[in-house]
């Protein structure tokens, strides 16, 4: 009996019937297809401390699980507009309920909007190293992402992102404080900043961790959006408030572009429960605030102290430190781990620390010297003599 000859598909590649472990069965987009999925951070076991997720290491609020206690009717569809927490929140920042939008998350606001701005052949300009997600929201639109390099401190060299602003460029997206470096933009930089970039390009002020900054400096994008038609700014309760598990964002800005934001949504992605969480954090807003207040002192107390050990690293105004451990890091998120902190490294360049528990910035201090000290010289993190 003649043999057959295995059959090729429209590229060309051999289809006996077994699926390469890397080519998808069907015909995607190869931009897609090489992007590496959003790595969530490490979780940690019953006896480790997980700081690799900026999670707000406080419990829930007893008042925000008794509000949750009476969400009992989730075989209804939420509220799409989650209007009450868009009233509750343009009244905290004096906006119309119609200048504030919710979504799943910040990120998924960020997408939102970035979907509304770009497209095959446009350009969005941002800092780098900046939050892990910003290249594949980028790549998603169908855009290409241009990045610029972080100053040698870990904040955002504004002079040569507005340099980089062209013809093709739809989108800037400003950090501050920066994920993962911590460090802020200040309100006297991005005002020099956007009176550089042209008023109809859309700037995106991504401020997820705005409420942990203690620098009197640092921009306050809330007081800028009367003054800035282009600006929109992002926040979370995630962190801060501490309900991250039920995925809450929002963004304010003017109507148009956020309509436009809105015109890209998945339809319902903020559940009835997260939306009560949040108005029931505001409502309790003094109380988590204090708690916020509390993280910032745990963060500033550590960075001082790692300081004094040697260590070379950025001023912190997030929940997080940055450790910019470069060629080393693999090496000690290892040894981190084996100590009981399981942290986010980000290899070749450093790692993401965030303020957890006391105990678990004890146990840091303990071994901070040991592991700086065995760095080699010439590592960034390692401070001259």
């Amino acid at each position: 009996m003649p043999s057959r000859a295995c059959p090729r598909n429209r590229l060309g590649r051999v289809t006996d019937g077994t699926l390469s472990p890397v080519d998808p069965p069907v015909r995607l987009r190869p931009e897609i297809v090489a992007l590496p999925a959003y790595r969530q951070g490490k979780p940690a076991s019953s006896s480790a401390f997980k700081l690799s997720s900026n999670e707000n290491p406080f419990a829930p609020l007893p008042a925000v699980l008794a509000a949750l206690e009476d969400e009992r009717d989730i075989n209804r569809y939420p509220d799409a507009t989650a209007l009450a927490l868009r009233e509750k929140l343009a009244a905290k920042y004096r906006v119309s309920a119609d200048e504030v939008h919710i979504g799943a998350g910040s990120v998924a606001l960020l997408a939102q909007l970035l979907l509304a701005a770009a497209g095959p052949g446009d350009e969005v300009v941002y800092s780098w190293r900046s939050f892990e997600a910003y290249p594949s929201l980028v790549t998603v639109t169908g855009a290409t992402g241009v990045q610029v390099p972080n100053r040698a401190d870990g904040g955002h060299d504004l002079p040569a992102i507005a340099a980089n602003i062209g013809d093709r460029t739809r989108a800037v997206i400003v950090c501050s404080p920066n994920n993962p470096t911590g460090s802020i933009v200040t309100a006297d930089e991005f005002e020099t900043f956007m009176a550089a970039v042209p008023d109809d390009l859309l700037v995106i002020l991504d401020e997820a961790y705005a409420e942990f900054v203690t620098d009197a400096g640092a921009v306050d994008g809330t007081l800028l959006l009367s003054r800035y038609p282009n600006l929109v700014v992002l926040r979370t309760f995630s962190k801060a408030y501490g309900l991250a598990g039920l995925r809450v964002g929002y963004a304010l800005g003017r109507v148009a572009i956020l309509d436009a934001a809105r015109a890209t949504a998945i339809p319902l992605s903020v559940t009835g429960p997260g939306a009560t969480a949040a108005i029931a954090s505001l409502d309790h807003e003094a109380e988590l605030l204090d708690r916020v207040r509390q993280i910032a002192e745990r963060r500033d107390r550590l960075w001082e102290d790692l300081v004094a050990h040697g260590w070379q690293i950025p001023r912190p105004q997030g929940n997080f430190i940055w450790l910019p451990t470069g060629p080393e890091t693999s090496d000690v998120a290892a040894r981190l781990a084996d100590a009981g902190l399981v942290v986010r490294p980000f290899p070749a360049d450093g790692i993401r620390l965030s303020i957890g528990e006391e105990e678990a910035v004890q146990k840091l201090l303990q071994m901070s010297e040991e592991i700086v000290g065995s760095l080699p010289e010439g590592n960034p993190a390692r401070r001259l003599g």
